[in-house]
């Protein structure tokens, strides 16, 4: 193990191992296959790049996107290890070569899509190779259990046949429930007593969830407050993703965008804008962020919510993956549960769908929790949390409560005097005294609740109709056309047995505090990794930038003490980081 901590210091400048990380190196130098659960960002692939680095032969690391193994292998070879993919990018003289290099014992690792391992030919390619480890990435992919179950993961099985004897097996993933992991251990004959869970509680995020936000106004303010931050903004739809595009296009704010409607090129476009910082938000469906391995993105924002935990979780670890704080935002609509039920009864294979209903309840329930928000994240994988996380906005909401009871009773009895047939925006519409034309055909303008509401925008009462939905004093009967009505709970706060109480809109905060050196060196980064052609994060994270601003070592050797900065990435980037801050403090 000496020697490994030699390796890690060397090649990715950090002198200790994580938590779990010696453990599973351990295991897996010693033969033994591994199952590895750890929190996104957690340092996964530190556990089968290390040992690959000390095992004769070529380490197979199955990815199944694209982002990833690209990402992956340009911070390897950032870091002077040997590594390539073959995937569908490559043209078929470009995984000849690649295979040609493996075959001469120039590769340390070969990263390959699952759906390669379909091809009986390229299955016997692999077997004349040496192969000593196999290490499965998002693991959870082998699982009929787990959220994102791909059948070409199930080819993998088809790799322990190739060799006379099997290689030593790691599992890793970032979100497996106990059943997830159960399945993934007996598909790949992994002991039980040779998992590795190191828990799922991530410590630099704060995860917040707002419930009747105006979320465009909301991204907007967000997105300007923290202008020199990296985020994600996830939606559920295509749609929704281009409406988004175009309002923080309109407000100039440099952004990029990712769906399946757009083309291969198009989208290899706007994802690699974002991972050049030359986009500073991308917009996207989940088609986009599993793989991204950027360690510099700040905050991300659900514009909708998802439909699962797994997914959530998955795509707000995106987040401070070096390890910084970050922010985790959803914002809840009661619509979004409608969009989502609507998504997967038209995806999923009809066997999954009450499975997966019964998972969208459970981010439901998520969204309206009053306890901690990551304790909630914690119990769903199967850990008992021991206190509050403290960070959460659940465990941080210091904000005033107002009692709205009186605006509620209007709203109540408006839906009631409309015949509760009507849906939110209608019902927002007559509360307003809108002479909208169909208001004026259905005669709403002689109710006594037309107008009561005067001097709010539509928009404005809209957001309050949502609370009133997330409070359980409105329903939605749901349809071609959903329509509201009173619910139990709601005919309470009528009679006056209940009161309404609302706390005040969420302020915006600012991530971080601009400091001058920091933007500079963040500069110098972009200019080498344009040099190189590389995303900006292969040359150094922000927490090693963000070191170098408080330590500002005073000789050139001090540059090694920087965590973050290896022999390899010293001998490279120091003496030009180095001038950079005493140029600039000067």
């Amino acid at each position: 193990m000496e020697q490994a901590r030699q390796m890690l210091q060397h090649h990715f400048g950090y002198d200790e191992f994580r938590t779990g990380q010696a453990q599973i190196i351990e295991q897996t130098l010693t033969g033994q296959s591994s199952l590895c659960v750890m929190p996104t960002g957690g340092g996964k692939s530190i556990c089968y790049q290390i040992p690959a680095l000390m095992l004769d032969g070529l380490t197979i690391v199955v990815s199944p996107l694209i982002s990833l193994m690209q990402d992956q292998v340009e911070s390897l070879r950032a870091a002077n290890i040997p590594a390539a993919y073959i995937n569908s990018t490559l043209t078929a003289q470009e995984v000849n070569e690649t295979m040609q290099l493996a075959s001469a014992g120039y590769l340390k690792l070969l990263y390959i899509a699952p759906e390669r391992l379909e091809s009986t030919q390229f299955l016997q390619a692999l077997s004349y190779l040496h192969v000593p480890l196999i290490a499965v990435d998002e693991a959870h992919c082998i699982s009929q259990w787990g959220h994102d179950f791909r059948p070409s993961y199930r080819s993998i099985q088809k790799l322990f046949t190739l060799w006379p004897q099997k290689p030593t097996v790691l599992a890793l993933t970032a979100t497996a429930t106990p059943a997830v992991c159960d399945d993934i251990r007996q598909l790949l004959s992994i002991a039980e007593d040779s998992a590795v869970i190191t828990g799922f509680a991530r410590e630099n995020l704060a995860f917040s969830v707002l419930i009747g936000e105006n979320k465009e106004r909301f991204i907007k303010n967000y997105v300007e407050k923290n202008k020199n931050e990296v985020g994600i903004i996830y939606a559920a739809t295509r749609k929704a993703v281009d409406a988004l595009y175009e309002l923080l296009t309109r407000f100039g704010v440099s952004v990029a965008k990712y769906h399946a409607g757009l083309s291969e090129e198009m989208r290899m476009s706007e994802q690699d804008r974002f991972l050049k910082n030359e986009a500073r938000i991308m917009v996207a469906t989940n088609a986009f962020g599993m793989g991204i391995d950027a360690s510099n993105v700040r905050f991300i924002i659900h514009y909708q919510m998802p439909r699962n935990m797994e997914s959530y979780y998955q795509e707000a670890g995106r987040a401070g993956r070096d390890g910084l704080p970050s922010a985790c935002l959803l914002l809840y609509a009661s619509g979004d549960v409608q969009t989502q039920r609507f998504l997967i009864e038209q995806t999923q294979d009809e066997t999954r769908i009450s499975q997966e209903l019964a998972k969208l309840q459970t981010m439901v329930d998520y969204c309206h929790t009053e306890g901690c928000l990551q304790n909630a994240i914690l119990t769903y994988f199967g850990e008992v949390p021991e206190e509050p996380c403290g960070r959460c906005s659940n465990c941080n909401d210091g904000r005033e409560v107002n009692d709205v009871t009186t605006d509620a009773q209007k709203v109540l009895a408006c839906v009631v005097r409309m015949g509760q047939k009507f849906g939110k925006t209608m019902i927002a519409q007559v509360l307003v005294g809108s002479k909208n034309q169909k208001v004026l055909d259905f005669g709403f303008t002689k109710l006594s609740t037309y107008g009561i509401l005067k001097g709010q925008s539509v928009k404005d009462v809209s957001n309050f109709i949502e609370f009133l939905i997330a409070e359980g004093l409105l329903a939605v009967k749901h349809g071609t056309f959903p329509t509201i009505y009173v619910s139990e709970e709601g005919k309470t706060v009528l009679m006056g047995e209940r009161t309404v109480l609302r706390k005040q809109a969420v302020t915006v905060r600012k991530l971080a505090e601009n400091d001058p050196l920091f933007e500079h060196l963040r500069l110098l980064r972009k200019e080498i990794a344009d040099e190189e052609r590389v995303p900006p994060f292969v040359i150094f994270s922000d927490k090693t930038l963000r070191e170098l601003c408080e330590k500002k070592p005073a000789e050139l050797e001090g540059m090694r003490l920087i965590s973050g900065i290896g022999e390899v990435k010293f001998e490279k980037y120091g003496k030009r980081f180095f001038e950079a801050i005493h140029a600039f403090t000067e």
